[in-house]
């Protein structure tokens, strides 16, 4: 099942940026679709003023999620580490995450859905990983530990 695809759906409307500036840093980032057509999410983290996070969701209208094991997403990074964050439901205080490193070249990353774990302002919660029924949010956000430039594409994400 395809969620998103930047060439074929390059909506924008339902992508939203969080930087840490809403608890005083100064991050900065942005979210469109570039000259080549991939949606691109690219900026700065900044530790300045006890910041170091810029974040990225994508909102969904509620889909079940049952029959999939897996998300697949192609993307083209820039050697640093990221978040894929998701969310059952879009008012829920916490994200389950997964980790991945990224290359300068595009890659396919395949995420079992059963290895996503909760987490609140990156805290581990002592809750069961991704229940995997249904899902209204996809993110992504960096959040290093450093001051560092960032610039992750995307051409698609999908169900597996």
């Amino acid at each position: 099942m395809m969620v998103f695809h930047a060439k074929t759906h390059p909506e924008l409307s339902n992508w939203q940026i969080t930087n840490d500036v809403v608890m005083g840093g100064n991050s900065q980032s942005k979210f469109v679709i570039n000259k080549e057509g991939y949606g691109e999410f690219s900026g700065q983290v900044s530790l300045e003023n006890n910041g170091g996070f810029s974040s990225v969701k994508y909102s969904l209208d509620r889909i079940d999620v049952d029959a999939f094991t897996k998300i697949r997403i192609k993307l083209k990074g820039d050697t640093h580490r990221y978040q894929l964050r998701i969310k059952t439901k879009k008012e829920d205080r916490h994200s389950y995450i997964s980790y991945f490193e990224t290359s300068d070249q595009w890659q396919t990353i395949e995420f079992p859905l059963t290895e996503f774990y909760p987490t609140y302002r990156g805290r581990e919660l002592q809750l069961s990983k991704y229940p995997g029924k249904y899902l209204e949010e996809i993110g992504f956000l960096i959040a290093n530990k450093k001051a560092q430039n960032f610039k992750l594409e995307i051409e698609q994400i999908d169900f597996l």
